[in-house]
């Protein structure tokens, strides 16, 4: 018999989730449940249902088109939301996603969200649409955002029916960590109603409020005793195929197992290890451009660094005002490549979890070497966030090593970020600092970096500040700094005025305006973005026009192009957008985005042109173009970058996908293909086929290809 882990529960956070909002009583779940998608089982009567949710969007308490019924049902080892999506004309419903973990953001679904901890902090995110393709995600920054690259085990069915629609969602309690001891979780749901654009949701249904807000979530109540067995999971792999890695390389035979092990240590505590890991189905990476003089950032996409990935969120405001990071003190892709080459991850461990009010988290990783570049080496990372007050944190970060293999590598970092959505009664408000040092052999130069950023992100005006300054010697072998020797001041105003006009739904009036200083005070780099029309119409048609000075102190020549250096001097100029898009939802969704004006001492036109065809649910297709043409004093370039995408959906456990890239600097042409087959919510099949072709002028040439087989199981108990 399943042992019961409540009895060996470590503390959990003190409960932060509204006492005044909304609560609604589990029922009980037994073990003769049937996922159908149909709320027809008598278990669904012993539920306390919610009747109804309220209007956020087009109107704060409008009148709804289509109501809502929810309720949950639990037992020690499951949880089960039904969901009841009423609609009075069913046949209007806009829902064309069947592959896992769309957007869902411009169709018909539901998003819940769960707050296991009771922390107001911290959470999951499940969204549903009518064909039945999931979504997840953690909560992340402290509810005001979510990292959808987590992946978790849960399995859920939907029906059509004449009166809307409906889904069941079973969610494995061990696949998720959760406070011990704890009758009650934070809980919330929303609907989108895509025609008309309405939005609905149960608790704190205000704008102001986001959904991923857990600190302003209801309550579910009336929670079992939960049993997660022995808490351990085994996840064996293997790894088939051949490949030819270069253009002079033998095709090559491969065959390598893997093992993943996870062993909970009581509900909110994970140990997992990994041995021989690989990433062949993680998706190449999207190719860029790149007009500035700064690195590219690519995001983490491998499965064993996103689990538990919220612990390691760092700071405010480390990132630019279009979200670009500006420091990343820990940043995963530093371990397992180097280069642009793949560089074997050996093994690995986890061990992440909340205690009471701490958070934390502590990696270790050990890479083999590879001739000619890298040696093995051993890396790390530890994390402890501690919560304070009502919603703020407090917390530490360090890591130890090098991917290159240089000696005494550290990194040692402190934040704090104050937080509350009780400001003036109900608004969001936000101020922190963060500080940080690193060192190395051979590391010269101040390595310090230390920051602050107050923030006011509500729906009607949204205010922020924020300062950086970062060390010329400050460079982090395990994190991810573009630019160095800085002070960095920005700072975001934007109003959204909502006119009472039957076609248009928002005026957006923007101005984030920047500049950065060298470490001597002088100017290196300024931007005003500003935005004199942005309107969002009822329909989900879009069109915005901006207008941007910008400028830059170069002290030393940069090329931006092959044979093309802009020469050191100081460079003013005003640069104009003019973007547009029908609506998503739309089988044909095309948006433009236009960029021209002077560009240093010349001129410069970026074109992005992007068109998802969406012309049955089993088959969907992206295309991409982007072209930068640029007329400098030291010469022409032209950049281009062609992308497509195409997705065959055969259930929500059945994806084929092909993604193809083009760009006229390398000249190469890249497939990545992927199957997925979850044939089990424990188990996956992918069959992955990469091809590479460049053109040599006179002739295509086959640079590299790779077929891939991979099957994983998981083994819970």
């Amino acid at each position: 018999m399943a042992s019961e882990v409540v009895g060996q529960e470590l503390p959990s956070a003190q409960p932060n989730v509204d006492p005044g909002g909304p609560t609604v009583r589990v029922g009980s779940l037994d073990a003769g449940f049937r996922l159908d998608g149909v709320l027809t089982d008598p278990m669904w009567d012993t539920a306390e249902p919610i009747d109804g949710l309220t209007m956020t969007e087009p109107v704060e308490s409008g009148t709804l088109v289509g109501t809502t019924r929810v309720r949950v049902l639990a037992s020690s080892t499951d949880l089960v939301i039904g969901v009841e999506a009423f609609d009075p004309e069913p046949d209007g419903i806009v829902s064309y996603s069947i592959s896992r973990d769309p957007a869902l953001r411009n169709e018909d679904h539901v998003r819940i969200v769960l707050d296991p901890f009771l922390d107001g902090r911290s959470g999951y995110v499940f969204a549903i649409n009518p064909r039945g393709a999931r979504y997840d995600a953690l909560v992340a920054r402290r509810g005001e955002g979510e990292d959808a690259r987590w992946d978790g085990v849960w399995e859920a069915k939907t029906t059509r029916t004449d009166a809307g629609w409906s889904a069941e969602i079973r969610i494995p309690l061990q696949s998720l960590a959760y406070g011990g001891g704890l009758r009650e979780w934070g809980f919330n749901i929303e609907r989108r109603r895509e025609r008309g654009q309405e939005m609905s949701r149960w608790a704190s249904p205000i704008r102001d409020a986001k959904i991923t807000q857990t600190s302003r979530a209801g309550r579910l109540t009336g929670l079992p005793r939960f049993s997660t067995g022995l808490g351990l999971t085994v996840r064996p792999s293997v790894l088939g195929g051949f490949e030819k890695p270069t253009l002079d390389a033998s095709r090559d035979g491969k065959l390598e197992p893997s093992l993943d092990i996870s062993q909970r240590l009581g509900s909110n505590v994970n140990l997992i290890a990994t041995v021989n890991t690989d990433f062949a189905e993680t998706e190449v990476d999207t190719r860029q451009t790149n007009l500035t003089r700064f690195s590219l950032f690519f995001p983490e996409k491998r499965t064993f660094f996103l689990e538990n990935a919220d612990i390691y969120d760092f700071g405010i405001g480390l990132e630019t005002n279009f979200g670009r990071p500006d420091i990343i003190p820990f940043f995963s892709r530093r371990v397992g490549l180097l280069g642009g080459e793949e560089v074997p991850l050996q093994a690995g461990g986890k061990l992440s979890g909340r205690i009471g009010n701490t958070n934390f988290g502590g990696l270790v990783t050990r890479t083999g070497s590879v001739d000619g570049l890298v040696n093995g080496t051993t890396m790390g990372t530890f994390r402890v966030k501690q919560n304070v007050l009502e919603e703020s944190t407090a917390g530490i970060i360090a890591t130890f090593g090098d991917p290159e293999g240089r000696t005494d590598s550290y990194l040692f970092g402190t934040d704090f970020t104050f937080q509350t959505s009780r400001f003036s009664g109900d608004k969001n408000f936000l101020f922190g600092g963060w500080g940080l040092v690193t060192g190395r052999a051979g590391l010269t130069g101040d390595r310090t970096a230390f920051g602050a950023k107050i923030d006011y992100p509500n729906d009607t005006w949204d205010l922020k500040f924020t300062f950086q300054r970062i060390g010329d010697g400050f460079d982090p072998s395990m994190g991810f700094v573009p630019r160095r020797g800085i002070y960095r001041f920005e700072a975001g105003a934007k109003w959204d005025l909502r006119p009472s006009w039957s076609w248009l739904r928002i005026i957006r009036n923007e101005l984030f305006p920047s500049v950065v200083f060298d470490l001597d005070g002088k100017w290196e780099s300024y931007r005003v973005f500003t935005a004199p029309l942005n309107w969002h119409f009822e329909g989900g048609q879009r069109l915005e026009f901006n207008v941007v000075p910008e400028g830059e102190r170069l002290v030393e020549a940069f090329g931006i192009a092959d044979g093309v250096e802009i020469q050191p001097g100081s460079y003013h100029w005003v640069r104009y957008r003019v973007e547009g898009g029908l609506p998503p939802s739309a089988k044909i969704s095309p948006r433009a985005t236009l960029w021209f004006g002077p560009f240093y001492d010349g001129s410069l036109e970026q074109l992005d042109v992007r068109v998802n065809i969406n012309p049955a649910p089993i088959a969907t297709f992206e295309l991409g173009l982007i072209r930068n043409t640029g007329r400098l004093s030291a010469g022409p370039f032209k950049q281009e970058l062609l992308r497509g995408r195409v997705r065959l959906n055969l259930s929500p456990d059945l994806e084929l996908a092909s993604f193809i890239q083009y760009d006229n600097e390398s000249r190469e042409i890249g497939a990545n293909t992927r199957l997925r087959w979850t044939f089990d919510p424990l188990g996956d099949l992918f069959v992955i086929y990469n091809h590479n072709i460049q053109d040599l002028t006179d002739r295509w040439e086959l640079t590299s290809n790779q077929l891939l087989i991979k099957f994983q199981y998981a083994f819970r108990y």
